[in-house]
């Protein structure tokens, strides 16, 4: 008997939930992902991330291959294509990994309405409905959610599945080739494929795990896990990661729980939009729906191009435009400037990240963004508002980050970076950054704009 693993964003053979329940069920098991034009085609997505996707599959195929299986490829509908699928093989069951966002909801409803479809965990640690409060609801915040996840038997080492050193597949199925483009664009710093995951898993703890609890904020610094494109398409289980921070060694106990805890955030959002699936269309917030945006195009153009004159949201734009990534407490800058300082809609700002990231991924994404703009389950107070000069000089002391990736900046002396429009005129002359011609004035002034943000959250209100 045969049955078919449909792969979906568990691009992995290590602790694969799915893959084990379909070997668990058959003697051979067929692999299959379909290129869904629905998402393929979407606005919600991008080119850098394609590319990624498609380096992760052909990364799969290779590990399949070695084990004497090999990828089937489709494209068009999941439940046109499944079905296909098992008239050609005459396969039984159909296991997946079950996720969350509103879009995969209805397609594997559509699927399991005609096919013998079986959903498995995978996604992340604990489901979203192993989380909740004692009289059954759901949390919209994260402290308690945290507490009671943690508060839960924590992942162990043992329950990791290990990779199957076989997997049977029948021969004689035709498979499509997976496109050629879009292909990575030089300097993306990341590789696809599971084995990319685990080395980067195992150097993130051996080197800097230890550090993560001051060294993840600092822009400039490889701080970060930077195994948020490798959680998001399933090259690493959010289990195995949650193991790795569990058993950390001694000596790094404080950054590990610090990365727990942002792997914590990561289910925390999942479990939000599983739960509140309108997230995705309007502010959680309901006294918040009704904020007058401004929606410049020109304030917008200028944001996503790194234009706006403000040197830590610039680097940071320009960053996500070459490499498809950004740093954490740079999206945040970022998030915060469009939505306080323009007064853009977040859902601008949402699509645009999911255009671009590597990592875009429906729930951390919009959970970031309604955080960012105050209108989200667990947000910051409508009435913080980054100061993007102070987040650049507490979070990019020394101005590499910024120099990196707004070269124009590179001679501006430190003390006058994170606002070069200060520098006097013949400063800025004799740095090769004259404001206005070389590099942008401020859009917006920043005191003049908090009052306008204020202003428009408070009627929002009332």
């Amino acid at each position: 008997m045969t049955t078919i693993w449909w792969i979906r964003r568990d691009l992995r053979l290590s602790d694969n939930q799915a893959l084990r329940a379909a070997l668990d069920s058959a003697a051979r098991v067929l692999p299959v992902f379909i290129l869904d034009p629905a998402l393929w085609n979407s606005d919600y997505t991008g080119d850098k991330r394609r590319a990624f996707l498609l380096g992760g599959l052909r990364a799969l195929d290779a590990d399949l291959r070695a084990r004497g299986s090999r990828l089937i490829v489709r494209h068009g509908r999941p439940d046109e294509e499944l079905a296909r699928l098992r008239e050609e093989t005459g396969a039984g069951a159909i296991f997946a990994e079950a996720d969350v966002s509103p879009y995969a909801r209805y397609r594997d409803a559509r699927v399991a309405a005609h096919l013998p479809l079986r959903l498995t965990g995978g996604l992340t640690v604990r489901p979203p409905e192993a989380v909740r409060k004692r009289d059954g609801g759901v949390y919209t915040v994260y402290t308690p959610y945290s507490r009671t996840w943690r508060a839960l038997p924590l992942p162990d080492a043992r329950e990791l599945l290990p990779a199957p050193e076989h997997i049977a597949t029948p021969p004689d199925v035709h498979s499509l080739a997976l496109p050629d483009m879009p292909v990575l664009p030089e300097g993306v710093p990341f590789i696809p494929g599971e084995a990319e995951a685990q080395r980067r898993l195992q150097d993130f703890v051996a080197e800097r795990i230890a550090g993560y609890a001051t060294g993840r904020d600092q822009m400039a610094l490889p701080g970060t896990s930077g195994l948020s494109p490798y959680l998001r398409w399933g090259m690493l289980s959010a289990r195995q990661a949650a193991v790795a921070a569990v058993n950390a060694r001694p000596g790094t106990d404080v950054g590990a729980d610090i990365w727990l805890g942002e792997l914590i955030w990561r289910e925390f959002y999942i479990s939000v939009l599983a739960h509140f699936p309108s997230v995705r269309r309007e502010s959680f917030r309901a006294d918040l729906r009704g904020i007058a945006w401004e929606n410049d195009t020109a304030a917008f153009d200028a944001w996503r191009t790194g234009r706006t004159g403000y040197p830590v949201v610039d680097a940071a734009m320009r960053q996500l435009l070459a490499t498809g990534w950004m740093h954490n407490r740079a999206r945040m800058i970022v998030a915060s400037f469009l939505t306080k300082h323009l007064l853009v809609d977040w859902r601008r700002g949402e699509r645009h990240f999911m255009q671009h990231l590597l990592d875009g991924d429906p729930a951390a994404n919009n959970g970031g963004w309604q955080w960012a703009a105050g209108t989200g389950t667990d947000a910051a107070p409508y009435f913080r508002i980054f100061n993007p000069v102070l987040q650049g000089e507490k979070y990019d002391p020394n101005g590499d980050y910024v120099r990196r990736w707004t070269p124009e900046l590179a001679r501006v002396p430190r003390a006058h970076l994170h606002h070069p429009w200060t520098l006097p005129a013949d400063e800025q002359r004799a740095s090769g950054c004259v404001i206005g011609v070389d590099y942008p004035a401020p859009i917006v002034d920043h005191v003049w704009a908090r009052h306008r943000a204020l202003a428009a959250y408070k009627e929002a209100r009332e």
